[in-house]
């Protein structure tokens, strides 16, 4: 009997064991006419519609293939549930999938705030000159006094909002709020081309951005609300390396700087080194990390040794070469090598491949503020932030905080995969000292 008669249609929960947490997975299976097809959602990493690219069931067992992210599935229909076996990238894990409605972007987020807020909050929009863009943001402010010191938020890499929102969290909200309580005026605005922000993030560099962040602090010299002379940046992951790019610049007149997981170390080095603690973490041979290192080390001299146009023409010719005999005419790993040679040749990836802070923090003169978290897998603590600390010159105090990850949550393993399914959005220990810091440290 065909399995879709038997209603396979529908929505298949379950979830992999990856380490000692869970990484929830949906499947979303249609049949029209006698087609069949299906997407994959993975709501802990804010994945959802993934394409299924070959989806079959016969004789009880389901197979689906995704390509794109070089995924396989295989599993027994058992009365109202499949038990299987899913397979990515090496590795294979057990997958039992039952069938259930649920909603698949839940969330457990405890800290947001509500309103009524307890002070001003304002949507602006401001001018980038240089790039003939305007961007948008709000901007918060103490409901009683003047003068008040006030904060830039800048956000990581991607495309991200003015809550610098990420798998159902929103850190800037929840920043801002906290430090316009404690009589700090912020603001925050959405990454150009995003939200309500002008211009296209897809074409843009470090440099961009850094303009970006410079216009706000521009902006905010314009209003009576605050001191002009008490203007800070804090920088998120790739925020803290533009609030380094800003605060090192000859003319700079920033206040401060909070650095939240910034870099400290070339972009090269820190993906690098980034990749091994994730896929050590993840349970990776030291035979299979030396192997994907090297896969990326290839496409890393791609994008960097010919012209863009040179690469889209000669992709094929390209992967052919770079790849090892072993995965020669595997089309999944053939097409996630050429999705991540496209990747790596976006202006963003290249400016974050090339640079190097170590040319910057020399040069800052203000007050510097540099956190981290111990089990952050994507800027390592002790490496940066000893760098920042030997490189800057001016007062610099530096923090890491144990159990917290790169979003600065109380973590287990550090994986990105925790991030959507910890109730923390960011430790109220890091808010409390980013506060005290600016007012009592940073001011004084």
């Amino acid at each position: 009997m065909p399995a879709f008669s038997q209603d396979i249609a529908g929505q298949w929960n379950g979830a992999l064991n990856v380490g000692i947490q869970k990484l929830r997975i949906v499947l979303n299976i249609s049949e029209k006419e006698g087609v069949y097809s299906a997407t994959l959602d993975s709501p802990d990493q804010g994945a959802k519609g993934i394409p299924v690219s070959v989806i079959t069931f016969d004789n009880e067992k389901l197979t689906f293939t995704i390509t794109n992210i070089g995924a396989e599935y295989e599993g027994t229909l058992q009365t109202d549930s499949i038990a299987g076996t899913f397979k990515q990238n090496g590795n294979a894990l057990p997958l039992n999938l039952k069938k259930a409605e649920t909603d698949s972007t839940q969330s457990a987020i405890s800290q947001e705030p509500k309103p009524p807020y307890p002070y001003n909050s304002e949507d602006v929009r401001f001018k980038n000159k240089a790039a003939g863009i305007t961007l948008a943001g709000t901007f918060t402010f103490p409901a009683e006094g003047k003068n008040f010191p006030v904060a830039v938020l800048v956000t990581g890499s991607g495309p991200q909002n003015r809550n610098e929102e990420i798998l159902g969290h929103k850190p800037f909200l929840i920043l801002s709020d906290y430090l316009t309580r404690n009589g700090i005026a912020v603001l925050r605005y959405d990454d150009r081309g995003v939200g309500e922000s002008g211009g296209k993030y897809s074409t843009a560099t470090l440099d961009d951005f850094a303009s970006d962040a410079a216009a706000a602090v521009n902006y905010l010299k314009t209003r009576k609300e605050i001191n002009p002379k008490k203007i800070g940046i804090i920088g998120h992951s790739e925020g803290g390396t533009i609030a380094f790019m800003l605060a090192g610049k000859k003319d700079s007149n920033l206040a401060y700087i909070v650095s939240m997981a910034g870099m400290a170390i070339p972009g090269d080095s820190l993906l690098r080194m980034q990749r091994n603690l994730l896929y050590k973490a993840m349970g990776m041979s030291d035979d299979d990390i030396a192997k994907v290192q090297a896969l990326m080390d290839s496409i890393t001299n791609i994008v960097n040794k010919y012209p863009e146009d040179y690469i889209l023409q000669n992709m094929d010719k390209l992967t052919e070469e770079a790849l090892p005999d072993s995965l020669k005419g595997n089309d999944a790993a053939k097409e996630g090598f050429q999705q991540a040679v496209k990747q790596m040749m976006t202006p963003e990836m290249k400016s974050f491949l090339n640079s190097n802070p170590a040319d910057v923090l020399t040069k800052i003169k203000c007050p510097v503020l540099a956190l981290n978290g111990e089990k952050d897998l994507q800027v390592p603590s002790d490496i940066n932030l000893e760098r920042i600390k030997a490189l800057v010159k001016s007062r610099v105090t530096v923090k890491k905080y144990p159990e917290l990850n790169h979003l600065f949550q109380h973590c287990t393993t550090g994986l990105p995969y925790e991030y959507g399914s910890i109730e923390e959005t960011i430790s109220p220990e890091v808010l409390k000292d980013i506060a005290d810091w600016i007012q009592k440290d940073a001011l004084f």
